[in-house]
């Protein structure tokens, strides 16, 4: 069998530009005049580390994965997981309208659904294996659609607070991933994982203006470093290390906006100490500088 790394050699790497570097995604609309693909014809695989979610407005697609190929017509929803290889073509030679919604869904975890995180950490599978759920309920495909509609209508349009409606029609989509995988797929990870894990992540948002050591946390749950480092990638999709970092920028982000402190200020609260680490930290989260960021955020 093929996998995923063998497939990506041959694929082309898509760098995706964000409309918004804030909510890390890219939607827009594919118009065809219904071109039908020949034999000959070439037949490219790419991918990108943002899932994609594609939704047909009128006519025809078709979309082969490394496991599937899979027929779409109007009102259809599918998924594509992160940086899992694929390549479409028009079908049927009728004109094709379709959204194409990238995101970086990671990047919509805050705090509030973070431990969520290891569903969809894509370890075990890919999210393309929920594309059941659309194929069989009806309700889920419509309200994927309407979703999806949602995030390309006011990511266009750009209205006072179109940001937060977007914020929360993916977490729409989370959600309705998540209520509607009636075959468990999300659920790989047992939820006790994560309720073992409480202790540590209670201990990291109240201390994370501090130095957090994994030998402190591992003590907590009696394991030894090694046993821990596995059991906390293993139950929240990400290393210990990423968790910590994570929510110290998250806590970053909150003091820029909501205080005046110097950014030298804001790195010390959230516990980094060195500053070019936490530029870097900073920038890989959001793309911006701490001073672009605050600027940016408040204008």
């Amino acid at each position: 069998m093929t996998s995923a790394a063998d497939m990506r050699e041959g694929a082309v790497n898509e760098q995706v530009v964000y409309q918004n570097p804030l909510l890390f995604l890219k939607i827009w609309e594919i118009q065809s005049v219904g071109v039908v693909r020949q034999a000959a014809d070439p037949w490219d695989w790419h991918y990108h580390k943002e899932v994609e979610f594609l939704a047909i407005v009128e006519g025809g697609l078709e979309v082969q994965t490394m496991t599937s190929l899979t027929q779409l017509g109007p009102g259809d929803v599918m998924v594509v997981g992160s940086s899992r290889p694929h390549r479409t073509c028009c079908t049927g030679g009728k004109p094709l309208r379709y959204l194409v919604f990238q995101v970086d869904l990671v990047r919509h975890f805050d705090q509030s659904i973070l431990p969520y995180l290891h569903h969809f950490s894509e370890l075990k599978r890919p999210l393309e294996d929920l594309n059941y759920i659309f194929q069989e309920s009806a309700r889920a495909r419509n309200e994927a659609y309407a979703l999806i509609g949602d995030i390309y209508e006011e990511t266009h349009k750009g209205e006072a607070g179109y940001e937060i409606a977007v914020s929360a029609s993916i977490k729409r989509l989370l959600l309705l991933l998540l209520r509607g995988d009636d075959r468990g797929l999300l659920r790989g990870t047992e939820e006790a994982g994560v309720a073992r894990l409480r202790p540590v992540l209670d201990y990291v948002d109240s201390r994370l203006g501090e130095r957090i050591a994994v030998d402190d946390v591992r003590r907590l749950l009696g394991m030894s470093y090694h046993h821990f480092i596995k059991t906390f990638k293993r139950t929240m999709g990400i290393p210990f290390v990423d968790y910590v970092n994570y929510n110290r920028i998250k806590k970053a982000e909150r003091l820029l906006l909501t205080t005046d402190l110097s950014i030298m200020e804001v790195s010390f609260e959230v516990g980094i100490w060195n500053m070019a680490q936490f530029y870097k930290l900073f920038k890989r989260h959001n793309q911006h500088s701490p001073k672009e960021f605050r600027q940016r955020m408040r204008n």
